[in-house]
């Protein structure tokens, strides 16, 4: 990725997903210097004031903090209606948030955690796109970016693993349904990246060696620019 210039997402509309922290939180600081308005979900409300303070102080434009846990999927459903209502239209949709589920031989997974894990990786992007669909065919540049992981098997990784390769398979067919539109819907593959969910993951792992969220916007603003026309792919970022 080429790197970008401020500004490039001046005056777009942007719904951030998981926005509170790790990846979420730095996507919403960098697209509020490039000029978006944002729309921050997240089901930690302290952490979601804290960021809408840091955004304010660093002169973007004041943000609209939706605190909400994506695994009340009605209130997704009734998302569309409300922002068609304010603003008519949604450019930006960054589906960031994601659960890790337990690494755990697969027969060890409760059947209520594994429906949890899917339902927020899965199910809640679906019923996001569901809703979101018409606002982003009515931006001149509806631009929708998802978060995944690489493919490769991994034993006691078979839940999340299986969320993120279901996710992305849908994502692609609904990048291939949206071939003749305006809007454009991609995926990245970060790769390992300073997080909570990585600490979780590799609890004695040291996290000044991994990148930083920051490190990794770029992509973010380059698929969420009108210029972007690549569609249907994952892009993957992890260091080589």
């Amino acid at each position: 990725m080429t790197q970008t210039k401020p500004g490039r997402l001046e005056g777009r509309l942007a719904l951030i997903t998981g926005a509170s922290r790790g990846i979420g939180r730095a996507v919403a600081k960098r697209y509020a210097s490039e000029g978006a308005q944002l729309l921050l979900m997240s089901r930690t409300v302290g952490a979601l004031e804290e960021l809408d303070d840091e955004i304010r102080v660093e002169g973007g434009k004041n943000p609209i903090l939706i605190p909400h846990d994506l695994k009340e999927m009605d209130g997704l459903d009734q998302l569309g209606a409300s922002l068609y209502d304010r603003y008519g239209k949604l450019d930006i949709l960054v589906g960031n948030a994601g659960s890790l589920g337990p690494l755990s031989p697969i027969g060890h997974i409760k059947p209520k955690i594994w429906q949890e894990t899917f339902d927020i990786n899965v199910t809640a992007n679906y019923r996001l796109i569901r809703s979101l669909d018409p606002l982003l065919k009515k931006s001149d540049a509806g631009r929708a970016i998802f978060v995944t992981t690489g493919e490769t098997a991994k034993a006691y990784w078979s839940l999340y693993k299986a969320s993120k390769a279901a996710l992305t398979t849908m994502v692609q067919c609904y990048a291939a349904e949206l071939e003749k539109t305006n809007v454009r819907a991609n995926l990245i593959s970060p790769g390992p990246i300073r997080s909570t969910m990585r600490e979780k993951a590799f609890p004695g792992e040291d996290p000044l060696t991994l990148r930083s969220p920051e490190e990794i916007t770029d992509s973010f603003v380059e698929l969420a620019s009108v210029e972007c026309q690549i569609n249907g792919q994952v892009l993957d970022i992890r260091e080589n």
